[in-house]
């Protein structure tokens, strides 16, 4: 079963590397791994998928949490409603006869053109990663030259705030509506 992990860290060099050799130690392919900061200065957010039965979705978790650097660890798919995006780049060979059909399944997937040459075309998605797949087998038929796509990133819907955000929230609405 697919899983999907936020996690918070320091932003501090080595981290990526100590979380990506735990999942190494106890032998979990990682799916999708993905990491950015946040909008806190020093704090980096790792979106990580992995495809592993309950159990190792429950020890993941805790010794994720046992790292020094990380600041919070949340299982988003055990969570229920979160929102996972995912970011590809495909060129397809493109003709001036079938230009016209690329362009139509590229409306459809809701796909940019971010570059035009004269046989190809490079055209930029974002969506999960079903809709990243069908679009693909649409395009396999005029020959995707290359592709190159991100890790999923993922957040939980608004309804849901993490705990550790609680506190900080009702702490910046109180001092709003007193100002």
């Amino acid at each position: 079963m697919k899983c999907t992990f936020s996690v918070l860290t320091q932003n501090a060099p080595g981290v990526l590397m100590r979380v990506s050799s735990l999942f190494y130690r106890r032998n979990h392919n990682i799916e999708s791994l993905s990491v950015s900061q946040t909008d806190t200065v020093g704090v980096s957010r790792f979106t990580i998928m992995i495809d592993a039965d309950e159990w190792a979705h429950d020890q993941v978790e805790k010794q994720l949490a046992k790292l020094v650097e990380v600041i919070s660890v949340e299982n988003l798919t055990h969570r229920g409603s979160f929102i996972q995006r995912c970011f590809s780049l495909i060129k397809v060979r493109a003709t001036m006869e079938t230009r016209p059909h690329i362009f139509q399944i590229a409306d459809v997937f809701r796909c940019r053109v971010v570059d035009m040459g004269s046989d190809a075309l490079t055209l930029e998605i974002t969506g999960n990663e079903g809709k990243i797949r069908a679009c693909v087998e649409a395009l396999q038929a005029y020959g995707i030259i290359e592709m190159a796509g991100s890790g999923s990133v993922a957040l939980g819907r608004s309804e849901n705030v993490p705990g550790y955000l609680e506190q900080e929230s009702q702490a910046t609405y109180s001092h709003m509506v007193r100002a």
